[in-house]
């Protein structure tokens, strides 16, 4: 099976090109990473019969602990690795190119939110910048680059220096993009205050064990009265993915037209369940095509009729990780 290009997969723009795309990339990983390869071996399953993504295995997200799931043995462009607390086994993600990646968020950000220059990119983002291998920061970093703008910067725990940017934005006039982690969020506005209704906010989730676990009504209210929004945006992303889906409010996702997420049932993983239904989180991600693009986490979710979706948790004993995975 050839290998699906980047032209082919941002092209898609419809569900037929879509299917089309997702089944000729399995049978290409299938065939070529090995950890995928045993996977589907193990579970006696011929690729050849997969007609349709409701047949396709999702390889469970903890396979990216143990093994590098890569499709070849292309030199390794960047390795991104999840966060996690002392004595917790991290994921590690071996990216042979790294272009997919830049390619898939930049595309995501000017589908979501228009041109990347139009902005002032403020990344209030401390847990990651004080470790190495974040897929985030290495996304905020281009998003800042990319928006040619002296004002856009990262800020660690200067919070008295954030403010007066965002101040400084706010009396400009200026569209402005705050990404945060949740609790560094939360830790500036128990110190400041600011009124500016147009700042997009989004929060990436986790609390690092800094605060207390919040429902997502909780904290989304109390960031909207901290940042003076009437809506806080989100970002959904891992580090086992190469593509984000993104929240303007309320903690409903839209997928980029190349990423898909389908909900299994939580006590058969080989069993899909229809929309509105809660259940296990699996991800196509054809961003994805050098390591799996298919991807069982430990999200639970619900996805609507327009493929919108929602998290809704994880299941029990799961790691707590950083992405964005509030209880609703």
């Amino acid at each position: 099976m050839i290998k699906p290009g980047q032209e082919q997969i941002f092209a898609i723009n419809n569900e037929e090109s879509f299917t089309k795309t997702a089944l000729q990339v399995f049978q290409y990983q299938a065939a070529n990473c090995d950890v995928y390869k045993a996977f589907i071996g193990g579970l006696k399953a011929d690729p050849d019969v997969v007609k349709s993504l409701e047949n396709i295995p999702f390889l469970p997200v903890e396979f990216f602990k143990a093994h590098n799931v890569v499709t070849s043995a292309e030199p390794v462009d960047v390795v991104f690795t999840s966060s996690g607390t002392t004595g917790m086994i991290t994921s590690s993600h071996h990216v042979t190119d790294v272009s997919w990646y830049v390619e898939s968020f930049r595309r995501a950000f000017q589908l979501f939110y228009g041109d990347i220059k139009n902005y002032t990119v403020l990344a209030l983002l401390p847990a990651y910048l004080e470790r190495e291998g974040s897929s985030l920061i290495y996304m905020a970093q281009d998003l800042i680059t990319q928006s040619d703008n002296a004002d856009s910067g990262f800020y660690l725990y200067n919070h008295e220096e954030l403010h007066t940017k965002i101040l400084q934005q706010n009396a400009l006039g200026k569209p402005t993009l705050l990404i945060g982690v949740t609790f560094a969020l939360l830790d500036f506005i128990d110190t400041y205050k600011v009124d500016f209704p147009k700042l997009i906010v989004m929060e990436t989730g986790g609390m690092k064990g800094r605060r207390k676990e919040m429902i997502r009504e909780e904290l989304h209210a109390s960031l909207c009265a901290g940042f003076g929004v009437n809506a806080i945006h989100s970002e959904y992303g891992m580090t086992e993915l190469l593509s984000q889906a993104y929240s303007k409010g309320g903690g409903i996702f839209n997928c980029p037209p190349w990423m898909k997420i389908i909900t299994r049932d939580t006590n058969d993983p080989f069993t899909l369940v229809g929309t509105g239904k809660t259940g296990g989180v699996n991800i196509i991600d054809l961003a994805n095509i050098n390591s799996c693009s298919f991807i069982a986490t430990q999200d639970l979710g619900r996805v609507y009729e327009d493929s919108s979706f929602e998290v809704l948790g994880r299941f029990d004993n799961s790691d707590i990780r950083g992405c964005n995975l509030l209880i609703a």
